[in-house]
């Protein structure tokens, strides 16, 4: 069933000795405002965890294949959704000059992109109609075989903790060495020396935002709605690992519009989430039950209605 509703929505998850989301350019440092040492998870680092859950429960098939994944190349599929919908001829490139020259001076060829035009439409519904990912939240897809472009229906801030945070710091070790020369090189015990980084403890909120009129020109339906919400439940329980610690989903509150272009705006639903320290200042806050949680759903407005599916 094709969705008629906007949808505003408040995630609610928690992490204990881990590192929710490490940034590469801090040397794999959990994310952190410099300014009020909140932490911050990335849109896309949840966006990964969907769809490692959709592919988990679905066995990668269409309709729920996963576009984004490890090891997918990308203009292969893009491949296939032309040869799919009939429009395999225009996969052919015609080269041009490039300004690149090569050894012997000359300028080197370069592939134009392929594909345009009605093949790049019908393509791009073909992508929609076997990704979930890509009709979920969208996808750029002109690179190399054109397939051109999707705006998803769905969209997710980035997740900032209630409080700050702290990062904290390992030392580890292992024991083995990789190599017969570097087994050589070393005297006495084999120890290569690590780091490890974990936030003791964060309760982060995330907000999220589904479009009627999008899902519409990508076919989201309600059915794959309720495959997202269930992902944002289960995702953590089916993503374990040392490195992560603890994590777990304790809040999923939607708001559901009877219009397709919504009843009120999304920060006022977004207030009605009061989520505090229930601990004196200045004590550290190490677990869920330190936090209080207040939600406001009386008197809301017109045509909203509140749905707690976590909490």
């Amino acid at each position: 069933m094709t969705l008629a509703n906007r949808y505003d929505f408040v995630l609610l998850f928690d992490v204990k000795d881990g590192n929710p989301n490490g940034d590469p350019d801090a040397g794999n440092l959990p994310r952190i405002d410099t300014e009020t040492g909140e932490g911050l998870i990335t849109d896309v680092c949840l966006k990964r965890k969907v769809r490692n859950f959709v592919g988990l429960v679905k066995d990668f098939q269409a309709p729920f294949d996963i576009y984004v994944k490890e090891k997918a190349i990308l203009n292969k599929l893009h491949e296939t959704a032309y040869i799919q919908t009939n429009h395999a001829d225009q996969l052919t490139a015609t080269a041009e000059e490039s300004s690149d020259k090569g050894s012997d001076g000359k300028k080197k060829p370069k592939e134009k992109r392929k594909g345009g035009g009605d093949a790049s439409n019908d393509a791009r519904r073909w992508m929609c109609q076997n990704f979930y990912d890509v009709r979920t939240f969208g996808a750029v897809m002109s690179t190399g075989v054109n397939c051109g472009q999707v705006r998803g229906p769905v969209q997710l801030t980035f997740a900032r903790s209630v409080s700050p945070i702290a990062l904290l710091e390992h030392s580890i070790t292992r024991m083995a060495v990789t190599t017969e020369a570097e087994a050589e090189k070393q005297e006495g015990d084999n120890r290569t020396m690590g780091r490890k980084y974990t936030v003791p403890y964060g309760l982060y909120v995330a907000h999220g935002f589904v479009s009627s009129f999008l899902a519409k020109q990508t076919h989201f339906s309600e059915d794959d709605l309720e495959l997202f919400f269930t992902a944002l439940e289960n995702m953590f329980e089916h993503d374990r690992s040392a490195a992560r610690g603890q994590m777990a989903t304790r809040g999923l509150y939607v708001f559901k519009h009877e219009s397709e272009l919504g009843n009120a705006h999304a920060h006022s639903l977004f207030d009605r989430i009061r989520i505090k320290p229930g601990k004196p200042e200045g004590e550290p806050l190490r677990s869920f039950a330190d936090f209080q949680i207040s939600i406001d759903d009386s008197n809301l407005p017109a045509g909203v209605s509140l749905i707690r599916r976590v909490g």
